[in-house]
């Protein structure tokens, strides 16, 4: 006898939809009604889920401030069990020996798709000083050409929409606008279009180590480029953060990365390739 327990999805208030249409697939696949139910709201929703003594388990993804508040929820309630992925401002470290062609495809997808709506969006490259003015002029000119793809995400061709709504779109704007003071801005850094919620590809070079843009997860567009002179030394400026989700390393030496991935400080490190997300444009 197969017995099911209960799960409940809570998808962001600002994006229900997608999730709403995938329950509909768990009955078509054959798994009992009620099995798996969805529940809509705002983060009052959230909060009620939280703090309700019949439900043991919580997975969250989100925001740090609201992570926090699941926890401390979750401890008044009934202890229950909380696992929490909060967000992440992933290096990419490309060396002088690296595939620039791969590096490139990986750290440009990873940071545009879902118009770099995603927490394992690679916001911090890293690039060897011997390689760096190629690879940045290259990187710019990708991010500078991909304005091309902004458009109406109804439409099928559209590959980068909005950013979610108008409280993000200013959000990432605000941060961008005062990064202008704390690093040198090489492309975009402004809105598309006259209407909707487009930000263009934004690169900001060799920022500030107290800068906002660098320490902070913007959840856009927008990334950071810095150069670095040696292992030591990149090592230290990837881990400085207080994000750990997702890290990558480009070289063509295998024991350089096996010795990278072990002193990282992230969940998941790719070896020539960074982030999750499928490609967003080959």
């Amino acid at each position: 006898m197969l017995t099911f327990a209960l799960k409940i999805v809570k998808p962001s208030e600002k994006t229900p939809l997608g999730t709403l249409a995938v329950a509909q697939l768990f009955e078509l696949a054959g798994f009992p009604p009620g099995v798996l139910q969805v529940v809509t709201g705002a983060g009052d929703v959230g909060a009620l889920l939280s703090a309700h003594m019949c439900i043991r388990k919580l997975s969250f993804t989100g925001s740090v401030p609201t992570g926090k508040a699941i926890q401390i929820a979750a401890a008044k309630s009934n202890l229950k069990r909380v696992t929490l992925e909060l967000g992440g401002k992933s290096p990419a470290v490309v060396f002088a020996d690296a595939n620039l062609d791969n590096a490139l495809t990986w750290t440009i997808n990873a940071i545009l798709a879902r118009s770099g709506q995603v927490c394992m969006a690679a916001t911090r490259v890293y690039v060897h000083e011997e390689i760096a003015q190629e690879f940045i002029q290259r990187y710019v000119e990708k991010m500078k050409e991909a304005v091309s793809f902004l458009g109406d995400p109804q439409d099928t061709s559209v590959k980068m929409g909005p950013l979610v709504d108008q409280s993000q779109f200013d959000k990432v704007m605000g941060l961008i606008s005062r990064g202008k003071d704390e690093a040198e801005l090489a492309a975009g850094g402004v809105r598309h279009g006259a209407t909707g919620c487009y930000v263009e590809p934004t690169v900001f070079l060799n920022p500030r180590d107290d800068a906002e843009i660098y320490k902070k997860e913007i959840f856009g567009p927008v990334s950071i480029v810095k150069t670095f002179k040696t292992e030591d030394e990149v090592l230290r400026l990837a881990n400085d953060t207080e994000f750990g989700l997702v890290a990558g390393v480009f070289t063509r030496d295998v024991s350089r990365a096996l010795r990278l991935a072990h002193r990282l400080e992230a969940g998941v490190i790719g070896v020539n390739c960074v982030s999750l997300v499928r490609h967003f444009a080959e």
